[in-house]
Order: C-alpha cells, then structure tokens, then sequence
C-alpha cells in the first residue's frame, strides 16, 4: 500500500500509514524507496520533509533505509535529531566500511551493521560473532564509534525450508545474541522477523506463533529490536499448546523430523480456518495415472513411485516424455500453488527431491534410448548472486531444485564480477544464465551483466529472480540491454517450469515471443508516447522571425 502510494504521489495518504503504525506501538518507522522504479534518493527527500513537519510521527526515531549510500545520506540531511542508518556492512571490505561508519558519525546517528564481509552473509554462529566482533572493533577502535549506537542485525535467515543445513538458523542468531551481549558492551542486538518464517507464508498464524516463539527467547538473550508487524503477534501463553511444541521445536531445532511435523500441522491449522476437510492418505491412489503422478509430486510421497513409473513406461511413447508431461505437469501445479500462498516452501524442496527421485528411476530407460553422444542431463544452468550482493539463501533453493529435475548447476556464488560471469558462460557452454539478488543496487548490476552478455554475442535465455526484481524492471530496465530472452521469475518454484519451456525445442519459439510480446507492451505502457506532429505540420508552425 505504501509503495502503491508513494508510486501516485500520494504523500498525505502515505503519512497515514505512519502515524498508524507509531499510533499501534512501533517505537521506530523504518522508511525505504528501494523500488526498481522509484527514484530513491528524490521520493526519500520528499517523504522525509513530509514526516519531520508531522510531530505525531517524528516524535519516534526514524530508521533511514536504504542499499544505496547516497540514498542514505540525502536523508541523514533531513532529519533532526537522532535517527538511525540502515545498515553498512563490511561485504565492500574495511576501507568502504570504515569511510560510511565516519560520516555517520559526523551526522550524529546511530548504525544497523549487517553481519555481512568480504566472503558474504553470516549463516552460522562461528560466522555471526566472528563478523560481529571484527565489525565492533573497526568501529570502536578505529572510528570511536560510541558503542551504545551501534545495532548488530546478525541475519535472521529461515527456517524449516527442507534443506538440513537451514533448521539451525533460528538457534545460531540466539546464541550469537547471547554471545554479543557478553563480549561487546553496550551493542544492541535487531533482526527481520519475519525473514524466519517466510517458509510458511500464506499461512498467518502459523507464521505469527513462530515470530511470537523466536522473540520469546531472542529477548531473553538480550535482542533490543525487530523488524515486525506489531499487530500481528501472538502472545507466547496463547498459543495453543500443540501448535506451540511444534513450533518450539522447529525455532529451537530440538528433533530431525521438525519440519515435517510443522508442514503436517500447518496444513492442519489452515484446513481447520478455511473450513477444508482433509483428504484421506489412500484416496489419491484410485486416480488415474497422470493424477497420481501428479498427487506424488505435490504431495512429495514415493512411496509408489516404482509401481506408477512402470506403469507410465508402458502408457507414453518415452521416459522423456513422462518426464515432461504428467511429472512436469506436477512441477507446474506446485509452482502455481506456491505462488498463491497455499504450499509452502519446504514442500516445494520435497516436491523436487521426490522428482528427483522419478528422474532417478526413469534415468536406465533414458540411458538405454537416448542417441550415442547425447547427454543425458536436463541441461546446463549457469546460476549467480551478482557483483555487490552477498545474499544466496533463494539462489541456493533454485540450484537445489533444479538439481532435483536433472539440471547440472554450476553455482558462482555470490558477489560474482560480470565478466566471471560470462566467461563462465561460454567456458561451460551452459543452456541458460540465472542472475540473483537482493538489494536494490543489484537491479542495475543484473542490467550491467545484460548488456556485457549482449557484447560478448551470447545467445543463451537469461533468467532474472531475487526479492527486488519485478517484471516490470526486467521488461523495461533489464531486457532492452539484451536481445535473446530475458525472463523475470517470480520463485524458486516456478524456475522448473521456465527451464523446461526453454529447454523444450517445441515450446521454446512460442514461449520466449510471448513474453518478449508482454515485456514490449509494459514497456509502451511505461514510456507514453509524445504527442509528435508530422514533419510538414512542424514546418507550418516554424516561427516567423522576421
């Protein structure tokens, strides 16, 4: 509503929203343009003057928040009193780090430090309290930084994705809290909230007993702030005694099966508010073929697997062919659920290890017919967070989904220079790029790598994804630099979907001049046309000078 608004001009409307949250009990506003299609630094000028002549709002702090330095500073130029910055981090090195700390200091604000370096994000507890620590001598030590002003957000990252190495993640940042409160004095502690419980969006009170859980003993071991709805909390004692044990054990990692027993549960308390009846176990499996293919999939069960490929070996024309029709199929409906809100992610991983294992199964049938020298891999996907981005937690879901569907991923991690990028590229001979990222900068990096892809002659689909990215700023800012396809993808679960239509020599002419048809409207739509005369009408009108 607020982008919406500040999009329409509408600041008085946009006060509102403000005052509304000061008037529910938020104690900070933070304020970020980051929007592909705003002019950041001119709508943070704007809306900040708007908000210091409001002293209903201005009474509490305001949080200047921004990826982008001069964006910062513009509004470090417009609030009086003590505001706060969010956030620096040390991912450009010590040098950057150091310069932004000792103008903020000048402008008498406190600092949001990301637990952020050279390598990346911090997504363990040795990783947050090493980060932190170096962080709070640099700015101590070296910039004498009071200490008092200096807010560690050491990465709330989620949890219950699917993937093992993520179900720690709500334990190490309330250990690595503990830990800054101990060892460095005076600090205070922030997190995104609600970055923890994103695997379950769609379903809100599940997500707001796992932020209720986490805040409960983050506070204890001494967390000062949070990024959060305050109208959207549930009291710890209120939450229903099930649905709590399940989401303790979850938030606090306290059994392998975890996850599984929350997805179970979470389908079950959104069942129970929407009035759905559960459907039997059993049922399914008086489906015809490509319904239990499909159930299979979006159900992430194989315990049946063998028995129904073996059927489908004999029903289609190809292993390949049950691949892209009824298991595809499958892959599409999660993608479109996902989409609505109504899976959550750690069953779209389950979905793609459960068609990994259908590929798997199919794989002798495809060996033994494929043609000699033909490769038996899905394709080639070439995948990277790019130059000044250090987020890679959705970049990792993609590579381990498509995995999952018999793609070989080469994954170059984060912070990738464009030329590594390319390079790459045509090194590997890969089928498709996938560039990813975060922040708001990184829109016009994803942009720089278009146009560099386009000198070096490749040809190859790039695919656009990461939090920031939108359709419309790959429709207009990102494929006109580029003249091969350039799709934007909305998440990890519809990717699947995308590749195989780009891998698919049948579908790939129709789908790729479809979207290059829909990007070109949203372009016209975007830019209006003047009002141009003909040149002998022009002429008509020159002025007589003499």
């Amino acid at each position: 509503m607020f982008l919406r608004l500040i999009n329409e001009k509408k600041y008085e409307e946009a006060l509102v929203i403000a005052r509304k949250q000061v008037e529910e009990g938020a104690q900070i506003i933070d304020i970020n343009m980051d929007d592909a299609m705003l002019e950041a630094k001119e709508e943070m000028v704007t809306f900040l003057n708007y908000v210091v002549s409001e002293p209903e709002i201005s009474r509490v702090p305001i949080m200047i928040d921004s990826s982008k330095w001069e964006v910062i500073e513009a509004g470090l130029k417009c609030v009086q009193g003590k505001c706060i910055v969010n956030s620096i981090s040390m991912k450009e090195g010590e040098a950057d780090f150091l310069e932004k700390a000792r103008k903020i200091r000048k402008y008498g604000a406190a600092v949001v430090v990301m637990a952020f370096d050279e390598k990346g994000q911090a997504d363990s507890f040795e990783r947050k309290t090493q980060i932190c620590e170096r962080a709070y001598r640099l700015l101590v030590d070296k910039v004498g930084f009071p200490p008092q002003d200096i807010i560690f957000d050491p990465n709330v990252l989620a949890i219950a994705t699917g993937i093992e190495e993520h179900n720690n993640y709500g334990v190490d940042f309330i250990n690595a809290t503990r830990w800054i409160k101990q060892n460095l004095p005076y600090a205070k502690i922030s997190g995104g909230v609600s970055n923890l419980s994103f695997s379950f969006r769609g379903n809100n009170v599940v997500r707001e007993a796992i932020h209720s859980v986490f805040l409960y003993y983050a506070i204890k071991e001494g967390m000062d702030m949070g990024i959060v709805n305050a109208g959207m909390l549930q009291i710890y004692e209120d939450i229903e005694p099930e649905l709590l044990e399940h989401v303790e054990d979850v938030v606090l990692n306290r059994r392998p099966d975890a996850t599984e027993r929350m997805i179970e549960l979470a389908e079950k308390v959104k069942n129970q508010a929407s009035g759905v009846k559960e459907e039997k176990v059993d049922e399914w499996r008086t489906r015809n073929l490509q319904g239990r293919l499909e159930y299979a999939l979006i159900k992430g069960i194989s315990d049946f697997l063998e028995e129904d490929l073996a059927e489908a070996l004999s029903a289609y024309d190809s292993a390949i062919e049950i691949i892209e029709k009824p298991l595809m199929s499958g892959m599409n409906i999660v993608g479109d659920l996902f989409g609505q809100g109504k899976m959550f992610l750690p069953q779209v991983v389950k979905t793609a290890r459960t068609m990994k294992k259908a590929v798997a199964i199919l794989q002798p049938e495809i060996e033994r017919t494929k043609v000699p020298g033909q490769s038996s891999s899905a394709g080639k996907f070439l995948i990277a967070t790019v130059k000044g981005d250090v987020h890679d937690i959705g970049k990792n879901i993609v590579s381990v989904v498509l995995a999952c569907n018999n793609f070989e991923v080469i994954d170059l991690g984060v912070m990738t220079p464009t030329e590594k990028i390319i390079q790459t590229a045509i090194a590997e001979n890969v089928d498709i790029v996938g560039l990813s990222g975060l922040i708001t900068p990184s829109l016009e990096e994803m942009a720089n790598v278009a146009a560099e892809m386009e000198k070096a002659g490749l040809k190859v689909p790039l695919l656009i994804g990461g939090a920031t990215t939108s359709k419309i700023h790959t429709a207009v800012k990102i494929a006109p630099n580029y003249s091969a396809p350039v799709i934007w993808v909305k998440d990890a679960s519809v990717n699947t979907n995308v590749v195989a239509q780009l891998m698919s020599a049948t579908n790939y002419p129709k789908f790729t001049a479809d979207i290059k048809a829909e990007y070109a409207q949203m372009r016209e739509k975007q830019v209006p046309k003047a009002n141009l005369l003909s040149l002998d009408e022009a002429k008509k009108r020159k002025p007589n000078l003499f």
